[in-house]
Order: C-alpha cells, then structure tokens, then sequence
C-alpha cells in the first residue's frame, strides 16, 4: 500500500486546459455539468472508518520472458508423443476430479466460470516489456480464474430496502448489466495531449452514462468523479501525478478524482500500437474504484485492511480490491463494445492483454497475478452482471 496521503485539494488545474476555462476552488474539482466538463462542487463523504490511503492504479504490466527453445526434428517427434499421452493424462485426471466434485460446490460463491477457456503463456515474471502487442488467444484454462457456479442470478431489485454496503452483499451486485453505451471513440491520436485528453474525458462521460442508471435501479446514490489530466505531471490530493517510478494513471478516493498523465500513459501503452482501447479500459478500471467507492465498497475493505496486522492479509483484501476494480472495468468495455467499437480483433488483443498485467517481482503482491487479472477482466466482459464481479465472495485462488 502506499504511505498516508498529503491533506488538501488538488493544486489548481493542470497545464494544457482549453483557454478561458475556470480554475477550480477549493471544494471544487473538474467534472461534467450541464453544458460540459467545469468546475463542480464535490459531494462531501460519508461517516465512516478513516479513508482509506491512495492512490488506486491499474494493475502492473508483467509480459513473459519465456523464449521457446529451438529442437531437432527428432526432438520434436519425441515431444509431440509425450505431449499427446500428457494431454490424455490431463483429461482423464480433470474428468475425474469433475466428476466427484459435481455434487460439491460452494452455494454462496456468485461467481460463474465463463464458457470458453483461456491461459496466459508460460512465463518468469520479468521486469522489461515486449515491443509488441500480443494478438491471439492461448486455449488452456488459467489456474487462478474464478472456479465456482452460481445457483442462481439475483432476479429482483430492491424497492424500500435500504441499500447494503458491505463487501459481500453489497447492492451493487443487484444492479445487473450496464446498458449498451454509444461511446464513439473516434480516431484520436494518443500521441497529441489535446486530443487524447478529449477522448479520456469523452469516455469518462460515457462511463457515466452507463453506470448512473445501473446504480439508480439498486437505490445507490450517484456523484461522478472529477479528472485531473496533464500532458506530463502534476500534483492533487494523493500526492504525485503519475506516481513516482509509475506511468500508469490513479484514483484518489479522498476528492473521488481520476489522475492520469498522458506522456506517462503512451510512454507505458504505447507500444501497444495506436489503438486506444488498453489504455481507456485502464481509466475503466480506475473508475470501477469509484464505484467501490460511492456504493462503500471501499471503506469496508479499508475497515477490514486496518482490522489486521498481518501484511499477508492485507495484501489479499487489496487483491479482491484490485481485482474487483478490473472487473467493473471489462464490465464497461463490454458496454460500448458495439460503438467504440471494439471489432473481434481488438476485442481477442484486449482480452489477451489482461494475461500480460499483474505483481511483477520487487512489487507488493496487490493487484494480484497475471491469470488472476484476466479471469476478473474476462469475466466482466463476457459475464457483464455486476454480481459476476463480487471478489469477495470466492476462495483464495481465484484472487491470487
């Protein structure tokens, strides 16, 4: 976790504004209004537990080091052979264990196994980044994907209940799909500041648009979160923008504010390539923290995270954390997939994408691995029900 955020309001806005905007006041953040993004006053927060520390970031990128080592022909025979009665191993091991464990399954765990099946490549945990986007699907099955069915989906919303904020029964499981979304994205350029400022707020809009109605039909009251976007750094609430030896952007839950440089995020995506869409589903993620963050989600974790001394415990509460913010993420890029659009293309190298982020070694364990991340992105994206996205309510190793 990163150490105590400095106390204030985010110092004034940052360079790069369009001309004759108005400066925030105390109080006050950037966010959208009636005839476009201005100056907006913050709602003031909840009674509750002390906030907890920020900021939130997107998982790390951790691609595989692993190079395929290179075999004689006759090796190649041997290896196919072996790998054939592997296989058959494998199957029959696997329908067995179905088998006994068919009558067995965990009846609270809301959480289902997507219908198709995928795995990140073998890899050592590396440190550097390939200079290329992955762009096919692997076939095997990932270890740490959420592994149990539900019984049954909540069918009817809540009408005078009061709304629930706890990790595990939270209302925010109640609100279903997100509405599909128009959300053009257009062919903005990532390396220009202009334009890819107005596509991160464009987008930030059509977030709101699908999650305010969403969280309307289970009684959670709405307040959208402002942005600070500079065309390098600057400095807000929770200290730094990006973060020091960090790229990637950030949510600060103390003024509900999305940070995020765009030189730092071309400098971390870029290699990508120039579509946008890896880097716009990581400001999906950061604000799959502020819907943590307005239905409670957040203070409950941070209530749980300071109820322990054990590091090992609080780093496994930040990995649902992490990982339910990831799949809130998938969530919304499943939402605006028709219009962004995301052709099956750039959906497969999305998808693919998520096996590549997560800890890397030298890093805390708290945004969980590689297979634990595309599980949760996929599931939120293919699943797309708020209550497939409840991290709290499955065992160990589907958070790992």
């Amino acid at each position: 976790m990163p150490g105590p955020m400095p106390q204030g309001t985010p110092q004034g806005m940052p360079s790069g504004m369009p001309p004759g905007m108005p400066r925030p006041s105390p109080g006050q953040g950037y966010g959208p209004g009636p005839t476009g993004w201005s100056p907006q006053p913050r709602p003031p927060y909840p009674p509750g537990p002390p906030r907890p520390a920020g900021p939130y970031g997107p998982p790390r990128y951790a691609p595989p080091a692993w190079q395929p080592k290179k075999k004689s022909s006759a090796g190649a025979i041997v290896g196919g052979l072996l790998g054939v009665m592997a296989l058959a191993f494998v199957v029959l091991v696997v329908g067995a264990a179905l088998l006994r464990g068919s009558g067995n399954q965990d009846p609270t765990t809301p959480v289902a196994l997507p219908t198709d099946t995928y795995s990140p490549p073998p890899y050592d945990e590396p440190t550097s980044r390939p200079t290329s986007q992955p762009t096919s699907l692997p076939t095997s099955q990932p270890t740490s994907q959420p592994t149990s069915q539900p019984t049954s989906q909540p069918t009817r919303e809540p009408t005078s209940r009061p709304v629930n904020r706890s990790l595990k029964a939270n209302s925010v499981y109640l609100a279903g799909a997100l509405p599909t979304t128009r959300c053009p994205a257009g062919s903005a350029n990532i390396y220009n500041h202009a334009q890819f400022k107005a596509l991160i707020l464009r987008t930030g809009q059509c977030m709101g648009r699908a999650w305010e109605p969403t969280l309307a039909r289970v009684g959670i009251t709405w307040n959208p979160p402002s942005y600070m976007i500079a065309p390098r750094k600057g400095r807000g609430a929770c200290g730094d923008y990006p973060s020091p030896g960090s790229n990637v952007p950030y949510y600060c839950p103390r003024n509900s504010t999305i940070y995020a440089s765009t030189s730092a995020l071309v400098k971390e995506y870029g290699s990508f390539g120039n579509w946008h869409g890896y880097i716009i589903s990581m400001m999906a993620h950061e604000y799959g923290h502020h819907i943590q963050n307005i239905s409670g989600i957040s203070d409950e974790w941070w209530r749980h995270y300071l109820a322990t001394s054990s590091k090992s415990a609080q780093l496994a509460l930040t990995r649902r954390h992490e990982l339910q913010a990831t799949c809130f993420g998938g969530m919304f890029m499943r939402s605006v997939e028709s219009t962004y659009p995301i052709n099956s293309s750039q959906r497969n190298s999305l998808l693919s994408a998520y096996g590549y982020m997560g800890d890397q070694p030298g890093y805390p364990r708290d945004h969980g691995s590689t297979a634990s991340n595309y599980g949760w992105f996929r599931q939120g994206y293919v699943r797309q029900k708020a209550y497939q996205c409840n991290t709290w309510a499955v065992g160990a190793s589907s958070v790992s």
